[in-house]
């Protein structure tokens, strides 16, 4: 009995000590964190996004009235819609009397959130499809929104708010602010049908970055089983992380809002210069290096100026008896080409050169963005430039 008391005793002190040595390495782990420097770091829900838990895009085809003058007009599709739409009325109206002024055919267009729910409203977007030149003061009437399995998830109506405004006088002049024939109806749909949801019955939960990284994948993976366990979640590929969610719904929803909080370190981003060669914009990365290389940039102006001579022939002369017509004289073309070549600045590049080392060279010799775009493009085909070229 003595023995088993004093194997307690022993087993509790153990703990004891065991609990004291972790609480005081917490306690220096927390201390060295806040003497250290701050590291960014991006939330989950930032970074990543739940597989399945997306929206859905929807269209529909409307009518809307109260147009003043602005609509259609003798289109025949407005028309032939105007026509339908007065038969479920019981009223017979010939299209071709149809002249829809004060109609216009419209796109509707709208996105269904991820887990909208019957009753719920959303916004929607009007355009006009036909010859409208302005939706401002317009109605949209009942209109069906269709998704890409041609089955209706809701129904809009409602009065469109217009940002633009467009004005026609009589001679044909015309003064438009912003676009007119574009208009939004603010929660003018109302949810009819839900959209199925893997969340709530996948045995697993798939974790999809925003943008693809194994590093990233990782430390996403990382920080789950840090935070839950290991074996809670797992890197698929450099897109994908695969978590074991509970099955219960109500611990589930809990289980991803904790999750959307946890914060990783994001790691360094691919090294890359970005160049839009129609507006002269580039971007360079950090880590973007060059390798030693020697940049030669020149421009080359030719410039031709052309002048007409006229040699030889006699003045038309004038006099009260008689007109003495005089001879043309021979034309001669007169060509001169001048070029200006300008002496090509040269700047090396020392190994490794960093960002601001780069950007302080190109800088330094004047070059325009044309420019810029084919040092670069020359340094990437010398296998200088230590960096994913992308050109937009």
């Amino acid at each position: 009995m003595t023995r088993i008391i004093l194997r307690s005793l022993l087993a509790a002190l153990t703990i004891t000590v065991g609990v004291s040595q972790a609480l005081a390495q917490a306690q220096t782990l927390s201390v060295a964190a806040g003497n250290a420097a701050p590291v960014a770091t991006d939330r989950v829900k930032d970074v990543a996004s739940v597989g399945g838990v997306r929206s859905n895009q929807l269209v529909g085809y409307g009518i809307v009235v109260g147009l003043n003058g602005t609509g259609d007009g003798n289109v025949a599709a407005t028309s032939q819609t105007v026509q339908s739409l007065m038969q479920r009325f019981g009223l017979t109206v010939d299209a071709n009397a149809v002249n829809a002024k004060n109609t216009a055919a419209v796109m509707v267009t709208a996105e269904l959130p991820a887990f909208a729910k019957p009753g719920q409203k959303i916004d929607v977007t009007v355009a006009a499809l036909s010859k409208a030149t302005s939706l401002r003061g317009g109605s949209l009437l009942i209109t069906q929104l269709i998704g890409s399995d041609n089955e209706t998830y809701a129904v809009a109506q409602g009065n469109l708010a217009v940002g633009g405004l467009g004005i026609t006088g009589n001679d044909g002049s015309k003064v438009a602010v912003n676009v007119p024939t574009v208009g939004r109806i603010p929660g003018g749909a109302s949810v009819e049908r839900m959209v199925n949801n893997p969340f709530e019955t996948a045995p697993v939960l798939m974790l999809n970055l925003n943008t693809a990284d194994f590093t990233n994948s990782m430390r996403l993976a990382n920080a789950i089983n840090k935070t839950f366990g290991n074996g809670t979640a797992q890197a698929v590929d450099g897109t994908t992380v695969k978590v074991n969610a509970p099955r219960d719904p109500d611990q589930r929803v809990s289980f991803m809002a904790a999750i959307e909080e946890i914060k990783i370190g994001p790691s360094q981003p691919p090294a890359r210069v970005i160049v839009n060669s129609r507006t002269g914009t580039i971007v360079i990365s950090e880590g973007v290096r060059v390798t030693p290389a020697a940049v030669s940039h020149g421009s080359l102006t030719v410039r031709i100026k052309e002048n007409q001579n006229v040699q030889g022939g006699t003045p038309t002369v004038v006099n009260q008896n008689q007109v003495v017509q005089g001879q043309a004289g021979q034309q001669t073309q007169n060509s001169q080409i001048s070029i200006d070549a300008p002496p090509a600045r040269t700047f090396l590049f020392a190994p490794d050169v960093q960002l601001s080392s780069i950007v302080d060279a190109i800088n330094a010799v004047g070059a325009s963005p044309s420019d810029i775009v084919a040092i670069l493009e020359a340094l990437k085909q010398a296998g200088a430039l230590h960096a994913e070229l992308v050109v937009i």
